[in-house]
């Protein structure tokens, strides 16, 4: 009997066409799901009779509760390397295999200043007006060259981050908890002696964090008012990083100029949720990760994990499982 193989929030149908699954033929019945299931009662009903899933990011959660009530699943590929949603000890319990690809750091990098060039010259406001006959000019661009640039973390992302910056001839500040002078004088950036300070004085921040119990609500609201009201900032990491209440406040009080933001408290969107109609805020549906090289490079590893599974071969473990 076929194994059946579910790919999870596969939005724009892309999954069965950014890798080759034919190695699979005969073997895995592959079914693609571009709707994304709301609750875990739907995902539960829709995977009973599923052996093997594959699952994008952190976009789904798999807690103990699904797990358990998921009795043929055995095998479950996450894009990434990391992945903070999986209950690994669950998994281990209930016979599942957990592993992971490569995912490449470029297409944040790049979104992230996508989002900051956006905020900084007004391009989706100017957009619009063209379109649409409004005003010609109504918006007078932030330069970039000789501002600052404050990240909040300095690791893989941000230090790309970092260079772009230094490129566009802007003074870039860099401080996370762990950062040493030793690593920002390496990129080249200068270390900010506080969170605080970095905040103060900052043109543009930018959050580039991995998000864990010290960075859960980072960013709250006496973080935020430290800010200049000219100043932007851009999260393309994790939504929990900065307080969600905090920024709509923020934004709707003109606080700050604006907000570049890739990633939500809940996703997708609930077409109701305040952030879809926020003054100030340039918001992308978390496409950090989403373009067609990762897309390849994240399917078609996953098929070399299925594959490797099938013959009992090693695969790449999750670093939890």
């Amino acid at each position: 009997m076929r194994l059946r193989c579910a790919v999870l929030d596969d939005f724009q149908n892309a999954a069965t066409t950014a890798a080759d699954w034919s190695p699979l033929a005969g073997r895995v019945e592959v079914i693609s799901y571009a709707e994304h299931f709301a609750t875990e009662d739907a995902l539960a009903a829709a995977l009973v009779d599923v052996d093997i899933v594959v699952t994008l990011r952190e976009r789904v959660r798999f807690p103990a509760s699904l797990l358990d009530r998921l009795p043929r699943l055995k095998l479950l590929v996450a894009s990434g390397m990391r992945n903070s949603v999986i209950d690994y000890a669950a998994a281990r319990a209930n016979g599942v295999t957990v592993c992971g690809t490569e995912s490449s750091s470029t297409p944040p990098v790049e979104l992230t200043w996508a989002l900051l060039l956006g905020l900084a010259r007004g391009l989706v406001r100017e957009n619009d007006a063209l379109r649409s006959g409004g005003p010609w000019q109504s918006t007078v661009g932030a330069d970039l060259y000789g501002r600052r640039l404050g990240l909040l973390g300095l690791g893989r992302i941000g230090s790309r981050v970092a260079r772009v910056g230094l490129a566009f001839g802007m003074e870039v500040t860099a401080w996370s908890q762990n950062l040493t002078k030793e690593r920002a004088d390496e990129v080249g950036v200068t270390l900010a002696p506080t969170k605080e300070a970095l905040l103060g004085a900052a043109d543009f921040v930018s959050v580039h964090l991995a998000l864990s119990d010290r960075t859960r609500g980072l960013l709250g609201a006496p973080e935020l008012a430290l800010m200049k009201p000219t100043a932007y900032l851009v999260n393309t990491s994790r939504a929990a990083i900065v307080d969600q209440d905090a920024l709509l406040t923020a934004l709707h009080e003109g606080r700050i100029a604006g907000a570049g933001i890739d990633v939500f408290d809940t996703e997708p969107l609930p077409a109701d949720h305040p952030m879809r109609t926020a003054p100030r805020l340039l918001a992308t549906p978390h496409l950090g990760y989403v373009s067609r090289a990762n897309y390849e490079r994240y399917y078609g590893q996953a098929v070399e994990a299925i594959e490797a599974y099938l013959a009992g071969a090693p695969i790449r473990l999750l670093p939890k499982a």
